[in-house]
């Protein structure tokens, strides 16, 4: 197995090479303020940043924080380039987040890789493997498996038989990659990800239950990335399709024949029942979910915690549960909290009333005597 020792980027700002504020702001375009020469090698929020580290301020809110920030060089906005501060090294620009996420890539620091398969490695022989492919400890690549140049499988991955992965494509620890799946181009997968196993479907039988053969494929289109845990299910008799360019976060749950668009977005723990079609350009709140056979139209927004039972339309934005409009559902709030303060006064009078009546209870009849005999 060869080696491929790490070499930092030019310039310098990945975690060992430091890089100056000159070269900063030459990178995003920004007026300097303060000594040019000062370096820098990683990234901090405000409140922990070091004299070694970048952060950003363009929020009031944070003035406190940027007040006594140690950090090094701070990018901010035209706003606040003259806040009181112990910062005296700053680059302005128009926007300070959209500029330090251009600078991030600069203090990543890469993980080491080795181009090659490693000896504990178990390939067929049948499987084509393409130029300056990583293989690491413990992998398995099963028969007819296809692989683009430059991918890297991590160690303990496994690609079951027939499965074809484009260029570039990255599985991280422990990722199962099931028989007769496809991935396309720069594809990822989290460790412990879970793609293209057979669905949850079963068929009552007087002798018991019957498992339904899934004989559709699981595609992931280029680009698309799984987070660690979350399994996407092949189709039973359809393909189940993720766009390119979707994002899943991690433990989420993607049911069989789902066909998802181009640059969705789903937090950790959704649930996406089988069947169901999603737009490009979806987005789906932490924990939400959607029962199958349902759609969502592109451009919708889910909210976090929300129950999808019916179709979504385009561009809206639903919640709660069951989902349905947001503004809808926000009035159906405001309208129960009403409600309880107009019961308040209410509930007051009747409790009022009860304890009268308990009270003419308890003191009984009113008998007195009306005379005697003589």
């Amino acid at each position: 197995m060869s080696g491929e020792s790490h070499t930092p980027q030019a310039g310098g700002g990945d975690g060992q090479t430091p890089i100056t504020a000159a070269a900063v702001a030459a990178q995003v375009g920004g007026r300097l303020i303060g000594d040019p020469d000062v370096a820098v090698r990683g990234v901090a929020p405000l409140d922990r940043a070091a004299a070694y580290e970048l952060s950003f301020f363009s929020d009031q809110r944070y003035a406190g924080w940027f007040a006594e920030s140690h950090a090094g060089v701070v990018l901010v906005s035209p706003a606040f380039e003259h806040a009181p501060g112990l910062p005296s090294t700053r680059i302005v620009v128009e926007k300070p987040i959209d500029a330090l996420v251009g600078l991030l890539s600069r203090f990543h620091r890469t993980e080491p890789r080795a181009v090659g398969v490693h000896a504990t490695a178990v390939v067929s022989a049948t499987a084509t493997i393409g130029a300056d492919v990583t293989i690491d400890p413990y992998a398995v690549i099963g028969e007819g498996v296809t692989i683009g140049p430059r991918s890297w499988i991590g160690a303990g991955a496994k690609v079951g038989a027939g499965s074809v992965l484009g260029s570039d494509v990255r599985l991280h620890a422990n990722a199962v990659v099931y028989p007769f799946t496809e991935l396309g181009d720069r594809v990822m997968l989290h460790a412990g990800a879970q793609v293209g196993r057979e669905g949850f479907g079963f068929v009552p039988r007087p002798t018991g239950v019957v498992r339904i053969p899934h004989v559709g494929r699981c595609v992931l289109e280029q680009d698309v990335e799984v987070g660690a845990n979350s399994c996407v299910d092949r189709g039973s008799i359809d393909d189940t399709i993720i766009g390119a360019g979707t994002k899943i976060d991690n433990l989420v749950q993607i049911g069989h024949n789902v066909r998802i668009g181009r640059f969705c977005f789903f937090a950790s723990q959704v649930g996406i029942a089988g069947s169901s079609r999603i737009g490009d350009g979806v987005q789906m709140g932490g924990q939400s979910g959607m029962a199958n056979h349902f759609s969502i139209g592109a451009g919708a927004s889910i909210g976090a915690r929300a129950g999808v039972i019916s179709d979504v339309p385009e561009k809206e934005t639903w919640s709660g549960f069951p989902a349905r409009p947001h503004k809808e559902q926000m009035r159906s709030q405001a309208a129960l909290v009403r409600l309880a303060r107009l019961l308040r006064p209410l509930e007051r009078l009747l409790a009022r009333d009860a304890e009268a009546s308990v009270s003419t209870v308890s003191q009984g009849p009113d008998v007195s005597a009306t005379g005697s005999s003589s």
